[in-house]
């Protein structure tokens, strides 16, 4: 792996060769130039960097506790991470509810690491200075899962309910411009922006989008998990904050993995 210098280095001359790029062209051209920016990198991914830090954190012993994560068990057995991220959102018995990839890393800081919630997501999104603990784990966990094919159990009542609420709220119009998230994702061919817009009702538009992310932005520098980019959507929506965990953000990242079933998982990508 290159050294984080020459990483910044791609990562910078990308984003200014695509924001050139964009001004002055057509629709065609605009997916052309997206895809060179994505092809500069190669094999090469900045979010090699919150892998490397995430399995730190993973082995590493820390909080009151004194112990690693190695026990945690995400769905498929204690310190099992082979594959576990194609099978998120599930129940999980211990807490009897439906859980995401960050909620049950939180349950395993609380219970095995002894952390507080409060110190756990006091920095739960990076912004350049301050590092997530939670987007690193998160790419060195959904690393483990690349090549898997996306299967959600959906046996248990609680996670037939969790997707029915977040097929609800998907639908659901609100704010200021009555906006829903199926207004920019249930058609095809729309775009905002440079960027094309995933038809996130239909298979093959779920399996586009779902299975590219957590990723790392290159107009951020920073890796993003799922409930940040269901926050961000909500955001550009002028809905109200996503309370990182509710039962709105789970249900809603249950039911766009449902819709993606069957997908292979290619994250941490890259996105512009």
């Amino acid at each position: 792996m290159q050294r984080p210098g020459r990483f910044q280095s791609r990562v910078f001359l990308a984003a200014v060769l695509l924001g050139l790029g964009g001004a002055a062209m057509g629709e065609a051209s605009v997916e052309e130039e997206i895809a060179e920016y994505h092809a500069m990198f190669g094999d090469e991914n900045p979010a090699e960097l919150w892998e490397i830090r995430g399995e730190e954190l993973w082995k590493s012993p820390r909080g009151p506790a004194k112990v690693s994560l190695e026990g945690c068990d995400l769905g498929r057995g204690p310190g099992v991470i082979e594959g576990v991220y194609a099978q998120l959102p599930r129940f999980f018995e211990d807490t009897g509810k439906v859980q995401d990839l960050e909620t049950r890393l939180v349950t395993c800081m609380q219970k095995l690491q002894g952390l507080s919630e409060a110190e756990i997501l006091a920095v739960k999104f990076g912004d350049g200075e301050k590092k997530s603990d939670l987007e690193a784990l998160s790419a060195y966990i959904v690393a483990a899962s690349r090549g898997h094919e996306i299967q959600i159990p959906m046996t248990h009542p609680a996670e037939q309910a969790a997707y029915a609420l977040g097929e609800g709220a998907f639908f659901y119009r609100a704010g200021p411009h009555d906006f829903a998230c199926a207004t920019c994702h249930s058609e095809k061919g729309k775009r905002i922006r440079l960027q094309t817009l995933p038809q996130l009702t239909t298979a093959e538009g779920a399996r586009a989008a779902y299975t590219r992310w957590p990723a790392y932005r290159v107009s951020q520098g920073e890796l993003r998990t799922m409930e940040w980019r269901l926050q961000d959507c909500l955001r550009q929506q002028r809905l109200p904050q996503l309370r990182f965990g509710s039962d709105i953000a789970i249900g809603l990242t249950l039911y766009l993995a449902k819709n993606a079933e069957g997908g292979s998982m290619a994250a941490p990508s890259i996105k512009r």
